[in-house]
């Protein structure tokens, strides 16, 4: 008995989120930024300095089923799945059948989204939205039912409090949809009540963000300055290519099939513009990821359509080929030191540029992956430090990172080494510090600096000792530094309180854009 189309897009949907947990070596832990939401979770909030609120709800599940990798990384593979799902109805609503959910699951599993739906990152949810959003207007052409303009409204709501990119989309959308004179979708006033709806979901965040003095802003200055001044429009658009490079065939076509139908002009032209105006804000180049899931559903039918049996064979096996060669950039397959060998023998990596970091230099592994070590190994030494206080020390010890990776790896791994909570000024953790943080008499400092013992603030305790560093290769934070600090002068408590209150200020958007005084710590390049 022949599979039915529909029970076939539902089993794709589930190799697509199992398939992940089988590519990934074991020996790899938590990515920094996942520690991050993790802690975000245990401070409930309607927003956070770097990102909208949505995802600290999947993450405070993920905390409530224990915090095991299978659940950081579940939720990323279900929402990618049903990202899928969405695009396989398309595809059945546009003329599609075996073949077309096929190619159009392709982009799923042998594309840049295996791993921007494996990791634990706002990414997933925003090309879900993204996709969701495309799909309520469209079906709204098709059935003229005003139930999906409210789907796409809520889509947007919710895309806002994934990730304020969902503002490129929806500007892109709202332009399609005034330059192609769509009357069907512009006069129903169902289209702006839907609009109420979803800026109706975004509220909360939206006076969240007002009452702590709009730290996104600070947050995309300092992205700015760090990272996006490094970007140029054409390695933008080069990297479109390599992220769909697999199934290009199919986005293609379903961008020209979009454009020559006047229906569905409108979703070619939020293509463009939205690619348009990531370009001209710097954005980064996986930012326009939830803008190609419904090319791909426009395009997959219509090579269905046209293709003989050789042309179809050939377009899974380019896209196998091509996916196959991609997977070792995409997740860590094997173990750090064979990875980190493998990519010497297959210069693949460092040709599109896989291996350069932030720094713009290359290194032996991937930031992402550099990034998933030595968390452990950093808690471990820490414990040790601790363990080595008497009980009245360590009733007075205020444990202090330096980043929010650190300072997230510690209290994730933190229960089963006894540890007490660590603190940061780095990211959303400036707004968890203690009310009392400066009443303390050890300072237990975990710091990526690792000329910190050679900074000036060193003199400022009584007794200053280098107890450990990390050791793991390939890891990001090899070389961190891990100091205990104690008897802290006074003029070292006023320093470092002037120190937290100046980051308070900063991360408002008026303290963003002003020209703040020196901070008294990162003078000399102490505690930065």
């Amino acid at each position: 008995m022949s599979i039915k189309p529909k029970h076939l897009l539902y089993i794709l949907a589930l190799v697509k989120l199992a398939l992940p947990f089988f590519l990934q070596d074991p020996s790899w832990g938590p990515h920094r930024d996942e520690f991050l939401y993790l802690a975000e979770a245990r401070h409930m909030a309607w927003g956070y300095m770097e990102a909208p609120p949505l995802l600290s709800v999947f993450a405070w599940l993920t905390n409530l089923l224990g915090g095991a990798m299978w659940a950081i990384r579940i939720w990323p593979s279900f929402i990618g799945a049903l990202t899928y799902v969405l695009v396989g109805r398309l595809t059945l609503h546009l003329g599609g059948r075996w073949f077309a959910l096929v190619l159009a699951w392709m982009p799923f599993v042998a594309g840049a989204w295996l791993r921007m739906q494996f990791l634990f990152m706002p990414n997933f949810l925003d090309i879900f939205c993204w996709t969701a959003m495309a799909y309520g207007l469209i079906r709204y052409q098709q059935t003229g039912k005003p139930m999906h303009l409210y789907v796409a409204g809520i889509s947007f709501g919710i895309g806002l409090l994934a990730k304020y990119t969902m503002a490129f989309w929806a500007t892109g959308l709202l332009a399609g949809l005034l330059l192609t004179r769509d009357r069907k979708v512009l006069a129903n006033r169902h289209f702006y009540l839907a609009i109420g709806l979803g800026v109706l979901l975004f509220l909360p965040n939206l006076l969240w963000e007002a009452r702590h003095g709009f730290p996104v802003v600070y947050h995309m200055k300092t992205l700015e300055n760090s990272q996006l001044q490094y970007l140029n429009p054409w390695a933008f658009l080069t990297d479109q290519l390599l992220y769909n490079v697999a199934t290009i065939f199919t986005w293609v076509t379903g961008l020209v099939w979009a454009a020559r139908i006047r229906q569905y002009r409108f979703i070619a032209w939020a293509f463009v513009v939205t690619l348009a105006l990531l370009m001209a804000g710097h954005g980064k180049s996986y930012y326009s990821q939830g803008a190609y899931p419904v090319l791909f559903a426009f395009g997959a039918p219509r090579l269905e359509e046209w293709a003989n049996k050789w042309w179809k064979l050939a377009m899974l096996a380019f896209s196998l080929f091509i996916g196959i060669r991609l997977v070792p950039l995409l997740l860590p397959f094997r173990a750090p030191a064979p990875l980190a060998e493998y990519y010497v023998r297959h210069p693949l990596a460092r040709t599109v540029g896989a291996l350069r970091w932030e720094d713009q230099q290359h290194h032996s592994l991937p930031q992402d992956f550099a990034d998933m070590l030595s968390w452990e190994e950093m808690t471990q030494k820490v414990a040790r430090a601790y363990a080595s206080l008497d009980d009245t020390e360590k009733a007075h010890t205020l444990l202090f990172c330096d980043n929010y990776g650190e300072a997230g790896a510690v209290n994730y791994y933190g229960p089963k080494y006894r540890l007490p909570p660590a603190y940061s000024d780095n990211a959303s953790f400036l707004y968890w510090m203690p009310r009392d943080y400066d009443r303390f008499d050890v300072l237990l400092l975990v710091t990526d600096d690792t000329q910190e013992m050679q900074h000036r603030f060193i003199k400022e305790f009584r007794s200053a000792r280098l107890v450990d560093s990390i050791a793991t290769p390939f890891a990001r934070e090899y070389g961190t530094l891990i100091i205990l600090l104690k008897g802290p002068t006074e003029a070292f408590r006023q320093a470092f309180r002037d120190k937290i209150n100046l980051d308070e200020l900063k991360t408002t958007a008026h303290g963003a854009v002003q020209t703040l005084g020196p901070n008294p710590l990162d003078k000399g390049g102490a505690m930065h």
